[in-house]
């Protein structure tokens, strides 16, 4: 993790456990925000039919969840061991979190493609399909989740001198990352769900999934040394 990560980890050094653990708060919600995060939610909310606030939220949440769980596994080794994770391991995470973020792209053009949002757009509460099913968005979570693992453990190891205190910060963070992932999807949902950006999905959809196919492919070339990532 680069910039604003660093300088947020960077707080809690000599801190007291209060303000290790309001670190951890911040790196939570700050970690939804990075782009492969918002190019995934992007098109895994576009991806669906029914875009209600309601309906967002659980799709969030539950992303949410498999994002929080795997960082938990993933980073309680790393914290225990006081090692990171080898770059071989890190580099197939990314890589797989960049073929996910190809395949929700893929996905949402395929959809457009066969007149998925020309229908939305047509028939007022017709042919309405639920966004994603709960265990479809928390296996995507999970995969997600390993791609941000490692470069959290290794900010909570060189932030953090204590054990337990590291390992109960990265509860707090996962538990903070699914809550900050739950209020993007939402916030995501209201925006696709309202009128203009509705009505206009026959063109925003493509975009969309045009924009997150682009991302994607830089991402994986970026986790082998190819690009250049500087978030």
């Amino acid at each position: 993790m680069f910039g604003l990560d660093d300088w947020i980890a960077g707080l809690s050094d000599g801190g007291s456990i209060a303000v290790v653990v309001a670190v951890a708060v911040l790196l939570g919600l700050r970690h939804a925000t990075d782009p492969d995060h918002i190019a995934a939610v992007t098109t895994l909310v576009a991806s669906g039919r029914e875009r209600a606030t309601g309906a967002a939220a659980r799709l969030g949440a539950w992303w949410g969840a498999g994002h929080a769980l795997t960082l938990v596994v993933f980073g309680i080794p790393i914290l225990l061991a006081d090692r990171y994770l080898p770059d071989a391991l890190q580099r197939g995470a990314e890589t797989a979190v960049a073929a996910l973020i190809v395949f929700l792209a893929v996905r949402l053009l395929v959809r457009w493609r066969h007149g998925a949002f020309a229908l939305h757009s047509t028939h007022d509460g017709g042919h309405r399909h639920p966004v994603r099913s709960p265990a479809g968005a928390f296996g995507i979570g999970l995969v997600h989740g390993m791609g941000g693992s490692a470069g959290v453990g290794v900010l909570l190891l060189a932030a953090i001198p204590s054990t337990p205190v590291a390992v109960a910060s990265l509860f707090v963070l996962a538990l903070f990352t699914a809550v900050s992932m739950t209020a993007l999807t939402t916030g995501f949902g209201l925006t696709l769900g309202a009128r203009p950006v509705a009505a206009g999905m026959g063109v925003v959809a493509p975009a969309l999934g045009a924009a997150s196919l682009a991302f994607g492919v830089w991402y994986a070339a970026a986790a082998w040394s190819v690009a250049p990532y500087p978030f």
